[in-house]
């Protein structure tokens, strides 16, 4: 066994490489060798041993095999190394906004930042970016800092857009930012991916990079779009984002001349010329008047100006913001007030920075502090401790000055070398304790706004009210479903950074807090491993902290996580450790939700009666809490439970008991087991009835777009049309649920339908079909820890080979009956 200490410290990816450098020691084989023998190409091999790539947790395991060791102590060392939280691909299980009007087609997705207005020169450069991108379809432009890198691709990008229809793509990798990591292949493939609104179920969630980019190549084959890839650090940071076969375009930046992309041709970008300078001055400044301007009147200013600026667009631009807003002053005044600094942009810096008040100074400085690439007015009222009418103007003021830039209506960020001025301002003039505070509040705003956001969601998370500071500023309205995921999605990677930022700043609060109210948006819209690796750390601050409360919540949030992700045994131990802190906890919501869990649970683990008591206990403790819709949601499970054992009429019963509850939304979550329950309980006795309670379910189920639940209805439909004997339409409905489970990447979830769809073959005169069915149920089963499903594989072979091998029957259900646990003494 590899033994692993997940209490170690370090940077989980060079530790995990470190583990497979010695398992090659222990094969004593080379590298060639070893990824002959694993299956893998010798590179990619390369890439994992060094620490340069995680290796995807399959090239994990055959890796262990080939020495015989046992790969599962390396999991939770693997799930660090592979979790760096990326931005989420855009599921087609969540609810979709508006469609465009009948007839119309849907807009492309468009992230560029706006065209400057007064984009001035550079027109041999922008020639060789247009012509270039004909011929190569990959342009590399490379130059100084603040020499308009950026502002010329995105304006070579927005002449293309027409030829480009299907996208119009901008990503910040972050090669230079101060205080920030350069966005990693992983995380910007996540994001470009969720940029082309590809489905989750499409994105693999535990491959590696490998996987990820030949998903995003594929996916742009089909796709005429322009895409910029800005602040790039360096080749190996952009080679796997770049387009493959295919129409697609991309543009990319970086200070640095990118030797490694030999294929890619580069376009150089020196300082402005004299000619080009005086004329981008005089635009920004609005001094287009030819001789009668304050310019032309004052040459001699002139020219120092554009000395003092270096001839940098930014710079430039910073100047001619002053000019522009003070028409009283002449070109000499504005030389005087641009104090000479260390280099050309501090000289425009300091005396755009020196001309605001103490209020915007104030906040300028503070957004040095942000933890995220964008944000708005309501963040920067957070940040600043103002009202968000005065942070809206404050930002206005300093876009007006092109000290914050405005990518979007609403959405700010900084240039790198203005936010790398603005942390430098804050270390200098606000003292540690205002800097604390300042992020303090902002990362209250992030928990409270992301409470409010979760509590509009189609399906609620009945978490409990935030316990951190509640924010003086406003948050931001979400009047339903669809604001609230608009919202998500806008702030995700800014809510992974304020994660992030909490960690650093040891707000342990904070991180127990936000992963509980992403996970509703989370867990549709991520793979579980994103999941698992968030409430780990989580559940690390929460032991930190002491709160039993806190420490019951992580461990069953970790524990569903797991359980989600199919590791049952971990979700067991998971629930086993919350259990005695809810208890002390004394928290009537997180016990109730811990007994749905454990049901959910304990069912799949083999056991009959005590999931049913589970969930009569979550009612009661729900009805005690005052929360009517998990009562409701209770009492539906607590129905299907009864249905599972036979109980037909009761379970029939008690799901019309759950429908009868009144509620406005249709996406209501106790409807849906509810539906499912009483259409299968009533198939036989009343099949119209029942085939209209399980099409409403399904129905139901596409509405909101959930494909795991849309399996899940067509899997029950097809049960119940086997019941009334109507196998053909019952297949039919198997297939569908299969075809949908085959989108998901997540081979666990199959599990739950194999039999049902194995015992529909059966019955339908498919027996060869069916006994490959129940094997791959046998097969799968044990792995994940699923001892009822276990025993209905059993049952099921047994079934079939009861006509021709009665003696293998006979052995299937002894197995079937030995796999299950002891009942409790009373069942």
């Amino acid at each position: 066994m590899v033994e692993y200490d997940s209490t170690a410290g370090g940077d989980p990816q060079e530790e995990l490489a470190a583990r497979l450098r010695l398992l090659q020691e222990l094969s004593k084989l080379g590298v060639r060798a070893l990824a002959r023998d694993a299956g893998l190409s010798s590179s990619s091999l390369s890439r994992y041993l060094s620490g340069r790539t995680v290796a995807p947790w399959p090239a994990v395991i055959a890796l262990c095999r080939l020495v015989q060791r046992d790969p599962r102590p390396l999991r939770p060392l693997w799930e660090r190394a592979a979790n760096p939280l990326p931005a989420p691909p855009r599921t087609s299980r969540q609810v979709q906004p508006p469609s465009p009007p009948a007839g119309a087609p849907s807009p492309p997705r468009n992230d560029l930042p706006r065209d400057v207005p007064d984009f001035t020169g550079r027109e041999a450069q922008l020639a060789a970016v247009l012509d270039g991108v004909t011929g190569s379809r990959v342009i590399a432009l490379d130059g100084m800092a603040g020499v308009g890198k950026t502002c010329l691709a995105v304006h070579a990008a927005h002449h293309l857009a027409a030829d480009y229809p299907d996208a119009q793509l901008y990503l910040d990798l972050h090669g230079f930012t101060e205080g920030r990591r350069p966005l990693d292949a992983d995380r910007a493939l996540r994001t470009l991916l969720a940029a082309l609104d590809v489905p989750s179920e499409k994105v693999p969630q535990e491959g590696g990079v490998e996987e990820l980019s030949a998903c995003w190549r594929s996916e742009l084959a089909h796709r005429r779009a322009v895409l910029v890839l800005d602040n790039a650090a360096d080749a190996d940071q952009v080679r796997p984002l770049l387009p493959g076969a295919g129409p697609s375009v991309a543009l990319i930046t970086s200070r640095n001349r990118l030797l490694g992309l030999d294929e890619v041709p580069p376009v150089s970008l020196d300082v402005l010329t004299e000619q080009e300078s005086a004329e981008l001055l005089a635009r920004a400044s609005g001094e287009t008047d030819g001789a009668r301007g304050r310019l032309a009147r004052d040459p001699e200013s002139t020219a120092e100006v554009l000395r003092l600026c270096g001839h940098l667009p930014l710079a430039l631009r910073l100047a001619a913001a002053r000019l522009r807003h003070r028409p009283g002053w002449t070109v000499g005044i504005l030389v005087e007030r641009m104090a000479e600094g260390p280099s050309e942009f501090d000289t425009a810096f300091a005396m755009s920075v020196r001309q605001l008040d103490r209020g915007t100074s104030r906040l300028f400085r503070l957004l040095g502090l942000l933890p995220g690439s964008t944000f708005d007015e309501h963040v920067a009222a957070a940040l600043a401790d103002v009202p968000l009418r005065a942070a809206r103007a404050t930002l206005e003021d300093l876009l007006d000055a092109h000290l914050v830039q405005q990518p979007a209506a609403g959405r700010y960020r900084l240039h790198d070398l203005v936010h790398q001025h603005a942390r430098r301002a804050t270390t200098e003039h606000d003292s540690p304790a205002e800097r604390d505070r300042a992020l303090t509040r902002v990362l209250d705003y992030y928990v409270h706004a992301a409470a409010a956001a979760d509590a509009a969601m189609p399906f609620p998370s009945l978490s409990r009210e935030a316990s951190v500071t509640p924010p003086a500023a406003e948050l931001p309205c979400f009047a339903d479903k669809i604001t609230a995921l608009v919202w998500f999605g806008t702030e995700y990677l800014n809510l992974l950074a304020a994660f992030e930022a909490a960690e650093s700043a040891g707000a342990d609060r904070h991180m127990c807090e936000l992963p509980r109210f992403m996970r509703t948006y989370f867990a549709r819209r991520c793979g579980t491993t994103m999941l698992n690796g968030l409430f780990e750390r989580s559940l690390t601050a929460a032991q930190r902290l002491g709160d039993p409360l806190q420490l019951a919540e992580a461990h069953s949030d970790l524990g569903f996580a797991r359980y989600n992700a199919g590791r049952m045994a971990e979700a067991s131990a998971a629930y086993e450790a919350a259990a005695p802190l809810v208890s002390r906890a004394a928290d009537l919501r997180t016990e109730a939700e811990l007994a749905m869990r454990r049901g959910y649970l304990r069912w799949d683990e083999g056991y009959v009666e005590e999931p049913l008591a589970l969930f009569r206990l979550a009612g009661k403790l729900y009805a005690d809490a005052g929360c009517p819709m998990g009562t409701v949601h209770a009492t539906a499970y607590e129905a299907w439970a009864l249905l599972q054992l036979g109980h037909r009429e009761e379970a029939a019963q008690l799901a019309r008991t759950a429908l009868d509850v009144p509620h406005a939304d249709g996406a209501w979550p106790p409807a849906l087991p509810a539906l499912i329950t009483l259409g299968v309980a009533i198939a036989r006795e009343d099949p119209d009835e029942a085939a209209a309670h399980l099409r409403r379910a399904l129905a139901s189920a596409r509405e909101d777009g959930h494909k795991h639940n849309e399996a899940w209805c067509l899997n029950c439909l097809g049960v119940a049309l086997r019941r009334m004997g109507r196998h053909e339409e019952a297949l039919a409905a198997h297939e569908q649920a299969f075809a949908l489970l085959d989108e998901l990447f997540e081979d666990h979830w199959k599990i739950h339908f194999l039999d049902a769809y194995g015992e529909t073959c059966r019955l339908a005169g498919l027996p060869e079909r069916a006994l490959r069915l129940h094997r791959q149920a046998l097969e799968l089963a044990p792995r994940l820890g699923h001892r009822h499903a276990e025993a209905l594989a059993h049952e099921g072979i047994a079934a079939i080979l009861d006509g021709t091998d009665p003696t293998a029957a006979a052995e299937h259900r002894a197995a079937g009956r030995a796999v299950l646990p002891e009942p409790a003494p009373g069942d």
